[in-house]
């Protein structure tokens, strides 16, 4: 993952502290002083979903951060290529990895 994004205004309003792109198509941002809360981390895989959480703690959030972006490349470990033949069949698995996601990181 590479870091773009330090220093600049993020998404929710507040100064993005840590930013990491995934060369598959994910990214996580930190953002401290937002306007919903004190930290928010935004995150996404690309044409798939976007999803942020809220956090009052800094430690909280960067144990967060790293675990989900751990859990994002594993997601996109399962995401089959667009050329792959059999797409529509390795679907599934796409849908049970994001659904899981979402039920790790409310």
């Amino acid at each position: 993952m590479k870091v773009p994004q330090l220093g600049r205004p993020g998404s929710e309003g507040g100064v993005i502290v840590r930013d990491e792109e995934h060369a598959l198509g994910a990214r996580v941002t930190l953002e401290c002083n937002t306007l919903a809360a004190p930290f928010t981390i935004t995150c996404g895989i690309y044409g798939w979903i976007v999803h942020t959480r809220f956090f009052s703690a800094k430690a909280e959030a960067d144990a967060e951060y790293e675990s989900i972006r751990d859990h994002l490349t594993s997601i996109l470990d399962v995401v089959p290529e667009a050329s792959e033949t059999e797409r529509e069949e390795k679907m599934d698995p796409v849908h049970q990895a994001i659904t899981a996601f979402l039920e790790r990181f409310p």
